[in-house]
Order: structure tokens, then sequence, then C-alpha cells
């Protein structure tokens, strides 16, 4: 941890752009690239990678969304604490400040559920980050505990004084959370781009012969990477190649019953329409329609683009 520390530090003491906005950004850069957290994010992973939680997995990642389901959770938790640090502010609130300060430590549980099986399918970076973002939540959460045993006990004052304490540490532990989501792009779509990256019309990927039935190809198209898929004699499928969980290359992957399944962390996706049917990806795929032309070439496009 001496390595861990000395980084933190150094970070924490660089002038850096923007002053201590800039200080900041390097401490946290510093956090996902230090490597002896993988001493704790490792057995973490497994352990929840292993838990029996079936198809509720998927439902907690937000496949049925399209998107990650914990940033919709931690409003109702989160707005309650902040509604319950208002009223603390107008005399007379106290039991209904007691009641959100309760609300919000009791829907933080499925909230944190949801975090901790998108943590888990991250890369290394993002896990570090998310220890850090973890560890503060949940500081808050027993900060938010304590308050509302202080004030079942009827000792205002004290529940008062907790609660901001933990609505501090959970404001902390959401700006970390922000750079985890836009500055290190955790559970963003990462095939979004393909729509603007390809022009418009045909592109050739090869001749048909190429290509051998049942097996993943990789090609360009400019400098968008797709994946190939031939079906029959005159059936192909071709999707983008670059995961939308987290850019798995799905050329390298397993193709099955009509699917194809990411290396990196397992999401599957229909070769048909590129739908995602499982795993951690809550964005389908990017699916090229295809055509031969009168020469023998295999060439696809955008279903929209003319």
């Amino acid at each position: 941890m001496g390595t861990l520390t000395a980084r933190l530090t150094a970070a924490a003491r660089s002038d850096g752009d923007g002053g201590i906005g800039g200080r900041t950004l390097k401490l946290l850069d510093a956090v996902g690239t230090s490597e002896e957290l993988d001493a704790v994010t490792e057995p973490l992973k497994r352990i929840v990678q292993s838990l029996p939680l079936g198809r509720l997995r998927g439902v907690l990642h937000g496949r049925p969304l399209g998107h990650p389901l914990h940033p919709a959770l931690v409003q109702v938790p989160v707005g309650a604490w902040i509604s319950a640090g208002v009223l603390d502010l107008v005399p007379g609130s106290e039991r209904a400040a007691r009641l959100l300060v309760a609300v919000g430590v009791v829907t933080a549980a499925p909230a944190a559920w949801s975090g901790w099986v998108d943590w888990a399918e991250q890369h290394e970076q993002q896990m570090r980050t998310g220890l850090l973002h973890a560890t503060l939540i949940a500081a808050a959460v027993g900060l938010y505990s304590a308050s509302w045993a202080a004030r079942s006990r009827g000792r205002s004052g004290l529940g008062r004084a907790l609660g901001f304490a933990g609505l501090t540490t959970v404001g902390a532990g959401a700006a970390i959370g922000g750079h985890l989501a836009y500055r290190q792009a955790g559970g963003a779509n990462k095939a979004e781009p393909v729509a603007h990256l390809v022009e418009p019309g045909w592109h050739t990927l090869g001749r048909v012969e190429e290509f051998a039935t049942g097996e993943a190809a990789r090609r360009m198209i400019g400098e968008v990477p797709v994946l190939v898929v031939r079906e029959s004699d005159d059936v192909f499928h071709v999707l983008a190649d670059r995961c939308s969980h987290f850019s798995g290359p799905l050329s390298q992957g397993e193709v099955a019953d009509g699917c194809v399944t990411c290396p990196w962390h397992g999401s599957v996706f229909r070769l048909s329409d590129g739908w995602n049917v499982g795993g951690p990806a809550t964005a389908p795929q990017p699916r090229f329609a295809t055509r031969t032309d009168g020469d023998g070439n295999l060439q696809a496009r955008l279903p929209d683009a003319g």
C-alpha cells in the first residue's frame, strides 16, 4: 500500500490544471491506475460473479430497460436523504425527516445490488474507482443508519448531525460515481458511435468465398471493425465488432445457436438483429444490411443509410 499512498499523495500535491479541481481529477485518476487495489477488487469480483442470481442478474444490469438500472435506483435513497436534510432545517419536521432517512437506508440496498453486479463486469481501472465509490456510499449508509437510530431514541440533534455527515459523504460518493460513469465511461453504450462513423452506401467486405459457414470473421468499414458470420450459402450476418458493453472483440467470441458471445464479459448478441439476449450488455449491436453484387463480393451498409 506504500506505493498507492505515495501515488495519491503526489496527485494531491500536484498543481494540475484548474487548481483544486485539477488535483481532484489527478487523485481520482491515480486511484484508477493503482494496481495495489486489485488485491481487494479481484476477490470481490469473484464473489459477486458467483452469486446465484439467475435471471435477476440481467434485471439488475438493466437489460430490460436498455441501459444500466443502477443510476435510476439511486434516485430514491439520494432523493429521500436530500429531502430529509431540507426538513431538518424546518422546525417541527422531525418525524417526517426520520421517515425519509429510513426510506433512504432501506432503498439503498437494491441500488447497491445493481451497482455491484455492474461493477463486477468492468475493467480494472473502473473497478478500482468503483471500489472507492462503494466505500463512500457504504459509509454514508452507515451514518444514516446511525442517524435513524439516534432519531428513534429521541436524540434529534445527534440524528441531524449524523444525517448531514451522511449527506456530505454520499455527495462525495456520487461525485466519484460521476467520474466513473463519464470520465471512465462505465455503463455507456460503446457501440453508439458506429452510426456516426460509417459512411452512407454499400461497402465491400470481401469475396463471398472468403467467408466460411458458421465462423466469425473481422473486416473493416472505414475505421469501424465489423463481425461477419456466414450462416448459409446466401445468408450473411454483419454486426459492429466492438461489444456495446466494453468494446470486446466479438469476432474472437463463440458463434453458436444464431448468437455470438463476447469473449470479455460474456454478453450474448443475436446475429440476425444484434439484439442483446444475455450477459451484462444493455444495448444491442448495430446491425448491417448485406447483399452480394454481380461480381461475387459481399457488401454491407447500415439499414438506414442510403
